[in-house]
């Protein structure tokens, strides 16, 4: 790699772009090479277990993070790793004890740390304790965009919509270039019927910020339908623009959800569709974003094959990161594409599905019909 005349730190950051970029193994490279020059590293130790997890090699993950804390017993982001990584393995206790190391460092109202804790929780479908970490958290940082966008979605996820509707609503205000929140605010609104609160939300948010096409959708549809504007006006040609950049060729996703659509297809009245949507926001979390099974806690290699026969291969992550790919959309977040696809799926069936994990993402999608996967 030519790298030999780094420092330690800036193995880190060498590793941290590449981290960034969604290449963990260039990443995982960077920081064996970085570990071989600086044993004793804790920053590489660390950041060495961080990318294990993004690989779902979960088990040499707690190896990395072990490895630091023996060298630095009070190293804050290590006991966050090693909790992340426990909870993989469903040692939730164990997992809630390493969190609580923060807390008696006196770091429990560190920002960054208490939000990579509850965002790890909620992932993993504890969203009381996610909540109750947000929750210690906006005593004394109030003012955070982040944390309160953070609180929103726990909230709704834990059937509360009002307060999840109060929290978007206050992280918008504080940071009106969170587009992330001002969409799902927007969705809520929709849900509860307040069409005009929905189209305001969505008017504040450029084109280029939506990554699906049902936020685009049904801004063109509500301005349609409440201010008269006409479908060939030129207002919308920016609209339109976004939508040909998500339709400019047809994909795997596209291909699947018109098999699923087809399917549907006058065999669900709209009566049905409402239940549909009610039954799957009730279930939605609990049901389908429950925490993974021991097996999936096991460094493994997974295959899954689509309707029409294109078979993607590797770890979850990098199954759907195959699947975004093959759309042409390298650039695009894996969680952007994701809730791209799971809006488009819930446009065309009514059903949800889940965008915290790869791996929650397919297995719905298989329980659906759209894939199979093959162990």
């Amino acid at each position: 790699m030519g790298t030999s005349y780094l420092s330690s730190e800036e193995y880190d950051e060498l590793a941290h772009k590449h981290y960034d970029a969604g290449d963990y193994d260039e990443a995982l490279g960077v920081l064996r090479e970085g570990i071989a020059q600086y044993p004793d590293s804790v920053l590489l130790h660390v950041g060495l277990g961080y990318t294990r997890i993004a690989r779902e090699e979960y088990a040499w993950a707690r190896q990395c993070f072990e490895s630091a804390l023996e060298l630095d017993s009070e190293y804050e982001d290590a006991w966050v790793g090693l909790g992340e990584t426990l909870l993989k393995f469903g040692r939730v206790e164990e997992a809630l004890s390493c969190f609580g190391q923060i807390d008696e460092m006196g770091l429990g109202d560190d920002l960054e740390l208490g939000l990579t804790v509850g965002r790890a929780l909620y992932r993993e479908g504890l969203f009381t304790d996610a909540r109750a970490r947000f929750a210690a958290l906006s005593t004394t940082h109030a003012d955070n965009a982040e944390l309160a966008a953070a609180r929103g979605y726990t909230l709704h996820a834990l059937g509360d919509d009002l307060g999840a509707r109060r929290e978007l609503r206050r992280a918008t205000r504080l940071d009106a270039d969170l587009h992330e929140a001002r969409i799902y605010l927007s969705h809520l609104l929709h849900d509860r019927g307040d069409l005009r609160g929905a189209l305001t939300e969505l008017e504040q948010v450029p084109p280029a910020e939506h990554w699906d096409t049902l936020s685009v959708w049904r801004y063109v549809e509500l301005k349609m339908q409440l201010d008269g504007v006409a479908e060939g006006d030129p207002w919308f040609a920016p609209w339109k623009e976004r939508l040909a950049e998500f339709d400019a060729e047809p994909d795997d996703i596209d291909h699947l959800l018109a098999e699923v659509e087809a399917s549907f297809e006058g065999a669900v009245d709209e009566q049905a569709q409402a239940a549909l949507e009610l039954s799957a926001q009730m279930d939605f979390m609990m049901k389908i974003l429950g925490p993974p099974s021991p097996d999936a806690a096991l460094p493994s290699m997974h295959r899954v094959r689509t309707a029409e026969g294109s078979i993607f291969q590797g770890s979850w992550d990098e199954i759907v990161r195959g699947m975004r790919d093959s759309c042409g959309e390298p650039q695009m977040p894996l969680g952007a594409f994701m809730r791209r696809a799971a809006r488009q799926i819930r446009e065309r069936t009514g059903r949800d599905v889940p965008v915290h994990s790869a791996e929650a993402f397919l297995k719905a999608g298989a329980r659906m019909g759209l894939l199979r996967i093959e162990e």
